[in-house]
């Protein structure tokens, strides 16, 4: 999977499932997507958060763009400190977002992988985490025949994806390499944000501001239906 920024639960139910998870380093940035960005809750409507990025090449990979150098970190705080101030486990996320946030390093890969580290440490969550890059595949290959060499270079007998990717890849051609392919479609589990409308796939700071760690732990272990 790609990093992605402060990612929402189902990506964490991912990582949690499996044995390994395979995080691309070496994959080209997109504008468009939530490498860099999520949504929190603010004043009862999601709200866009971003990390800033230096102008670069569109062609650059994720491990070759950087923090832009104007990032205020304390910015950022202030405005998930505004947000979820009153939030019932304020006392205890906080902290994390500010080891996140203040980590000193403006890789952008580098900086998102810390961050998912932490949260998974965050959340009892023990699956081993590794940049494509370092496996030894072909690293010239492109969508499912990269993903079977990632499969194949790691040992892996089920290869488990998000929802998103059943139009992606084909079972035949997984089990063609005695590999079993599943996919995670995460069930929608309404919580008490602040009275207001709930607001879902939000963050996985809004989750974490409003449930425990052993409320979060049943939706990493049964939230989800593997298909």
């Amino acid at each position: 999977m790609q990093p992605y920024f402060f990612p929402y639960i189902a990506y964490f139910q991912l990582i949690s499932a499996v044995d390994i998870f395979v995080i691309y380093d070496n994959i080209k940035y997109t504008k468009k997507g939530w490498i860099n960005r999520n949504r929190i809750l603010q004043d009862g409507s999601d709200k866009l958060i971003s990390l800033p990025l230096k102008t670069a090449s569109d062609y650059l990979d994720v491990v070759e763009r950087e923090l832009a150098d104007g990032f205020d970190a304390k910015k950022l705080l202030n405005q998930i400190r505004a947000a979820y101030l009153h939030a019932p486990y304020f006392t205890q996320v906080f902290p994390l977002m500010e080891v996140i946030l203040h980590y000193p390093e403006h890789n952008l890969f580098r900086f998102l992988h810390h961050s998912i580290v932490k949260i998974c440490s965050y959340l009892n969550i023990s699956t081993k985490i590794l940049p494509s890059s370092k496996l030894n595949i072909d690293h010239e290959l492109k969508s499912q025949e990269k993903v079977l060499a990632i499969c194949q270079s790691v040992g892996a007998t089920h290869y488990v994806n998000a929802i998103g990717g059943q139009d992606l890849y084909s079972k035949a051609d997984f089990l063609s390499r005695n590999i079993a392919l599943h996919f995670i479609q995460s069930e929608l589990r309404v919580y008490q944000q602040f009275g207001a409308e709930f607001v879902p796939w939000l963050s996985i700071i809004d989750l974490m501001m409003f449930n425990s760690v052993d409320e979060i732990s049943d939706d990493l272990k049964n939230g989800y239906t593997l298909l």
